[in-house]
Protein backbone atom coordinates (compact mmCIF):
# COMPACT_ATOMS: atom_id res chain seq x y z
CA UNK A 1 0.00 0.00 0.00
CA UNK A 2 1.38 3.36 -0.95
CA UNK A 3 1.45 6.38 1.31
CA UNK A 4 -2.16 7.57 1.17
CA UNK A 5 -1.50 11.29 0.62
CA UNK A 6 -3.01 10.88 -2.85
CA UNK A 7 -6.42 9.96 -1.35
CA UNK A 8 -6.71 6.65 -3.16
CA UNK A 9 -9.65 4.50 -2.05
CA UNK A 10 -8.96 2.20 0.87
CA UNK A 11 -9.37 -1.55 0.77
CA UNK A 12 -12.29 -2.83 2.86
CA UNK A 13 -9.88 -4.32 5.42
CA UNK A 14 -7.97 -1.06 5.83
CA UNK A 15 -11.22 0.91 6.07
CA UNK A 16 -12.60 -1.35 8.82
CA UNK A 17 -9.32 -1.31 10.76
CA UNK A 18 -9.14 2.50 10.66
CA UNK A 19 -12.76 2.69 11.75
CA UNK A 20 -12.02 0.33 14.67
CA UNK A 21 -9.03 2.45 15.71
CA UNK A 22 -10.80 5.80 15.31
CA UNK A 23 -12.14 5.70 18.88
CA UNK A 24 -9.16 4.26 20.75
CA UNK A 25 -6.02 2.18 20.46
CA UNK A 26 -6.59 -1.58 20.28
CA UNK A 27 -4.57 -4.78 20.05
CA UNK A 28 -5.06 -7.22 17.16
CA UNK A 29 -7.80 -9.35 18.71
CA UNK A 30 -9.59 -6.20 19.89
CA UNK A 31 -9.50 -4.85 16.32
CA UNK A 32 -10.97 -8.10 14.95
CA UNK A 33 -13.79 -8.02 17.53
CA UNK A 34 -14.53 -4.33 16.86
CA UNK A 35 -14.65 -4.91 13.09
CA UNK A 36 -17.19 -7.68 13.68
CA UNK A 37 -19.26 -5.43 15.95
CA UNK A 38 -19.09 -2.41 13.61
CA UNK A 39 -20.16 -4.53 10.63
CA UNK A 40 -22.89 -6.36 12.57
CA UNK A 41 -20.88 -9.57 12.08
CA UNK A 42 -20.88 -9.21 8.26
CA UNK A 43 -17.10 -8.73 8.13
CA UNK A 44 -14.90 -11.33 9.77
CA UNK A 45 -11.22 -10.61 9.53
CA UNK A 46 -8.78 -13.45 10.03
CA UNK A 47 -5.31 -13.05 11.52
CA UNK A 48 -3.58 -13.21 8.12
CA UNK A 49 -5.63 -10.36 6.67
CA UNK A 50 -5.44 -8.36 9.89
CA UNK A 51 -1.70 -8.57 10.51
CA UNK A 52 -0.79 -8.22 6.82
CA UNK A 53 -2.93 -5.09 6.66
CA UNK A 54 -1.51 -3.72 9.91
CA UNK A 55 2.05 -4.05 8.60
CA UNK A 56 1.21 -2.28 5.34
CA UNK A 57 -0.73 0.40 7.19
CA UNK A 58 2.22 1.07 9.50
CA UNK A 59 4.54 1.31 6.48
CA UNK A 60 2.09 3.78 4.88
CA UNK A 61 1.91 5.89 8.04
CA UNK A 62 -1.83 5.30 8.59
CA UNK A 63 -1.31 3.71 12.02
CA UNK A 64 1.47 3.36 14.55
CA UNK A 65 2.19 1.28 17.62
CA UNK A 66 0.84 2.76 20.82
CA UNK A 67 2.83 2.64 24.03
CA UNK A 68 -0.39 2.77 26.06
CA UNK A 69 -1.92 -0.26 27.70
CA UNK A 70 -5.58 -0.21 28.63
CA UNK A 71 -5.00 -1.72 32.08
CA UNK A 72 -1.41 -2.70 32.86
CA UNK A 73 -2.58 -4.87 35.77
CA UNK A 74 -4.70 -7.20 33.62
CA UNK A 75 -3.28 -6.65 30.15
CA UNK A 76 -0.68 -8.98 28.65
CA UNK A 77 2.50 -6.96 28.17
CA UNK A 78 3.24 -8.84 24.93
CA UNK A 79 0.18 -7.38 23.22
CA UNK A 80 0.92 -4.69 20.71
CA UNK A 81 -1.60 -1.87 20.60
CA UNK A 82 -2.13 0.15 17.44
CA UNK A 83 -3.42 3.69 17.08
CA UNK A 84 -4.57 5.73 14.12
CA UNK A 85 -2.29 8.57 12.97
CA UNK A 86 -3.27 11.99 11.63
CA UNK A 87 -2.72 10.64 8.11
CA UNK A 88 -4.94 7.67 8.94
CA UNK A 89 -7.69 10.01 10.14
CA UNK A 90 -7.49 12.00 6.90
CA UNK A 91 -7.62 8.80 4.84
CA UNK A 92 -10.64 7.57 6.83
CA UNK A 93 -12.42 10.92 6.42
CA UNK A 94 -11.77 10.88 2.66
CA UNK A 95 -13.11 7.33 2.40
CA UNK A 96 -16.24 8.21 4.39
CA UNK A 97 -16.81 11.17 2.07
CA UNK A 98 -16.51 8.83 -0.95
CA UNK A 99 -19.15 6.59 0.64
CA UNK A 100 -21.43 9.59 1.32
CA UNK A 101 -21.13 10.68 -2.30
CA UNK A 102 -21.89 7.16 -3.57
CA UNK A 103 -24.96 6.92 -1.32
CA UNK A 104 -26.15 10.33 -2.53
CA UNK A 105 -25.88 9.17 -6.16
CA UNK A 106 -27.76 5.96 -5.35
CA UNK A 107 -30.51 7.92 -3.60
CA UNK A 108 -30.84 10.36 -6.52
CA UNK A 109 -31.19 7.40 -8.86
CA UNK A 110 -33.71 5.73 -6.53
CA UNK A 111 -31.37 2.77 -6.07
CA UNK A 112 -31.43 2.89 -2.30
CA UNK A 113 -33.64 0.31 -0.61
CA UNK A 114 -36.74 1.74 1.01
Amino acid sequence: MAHNEDNTPLTPAVFHILLALSIRARHGYGIMKQVQADSQRKVKMGPGTLYGSLGRMMDAGLISESDKRMDPLIDDERRIYYKITALGRRALAAELERYREAVAVAERQALSPA
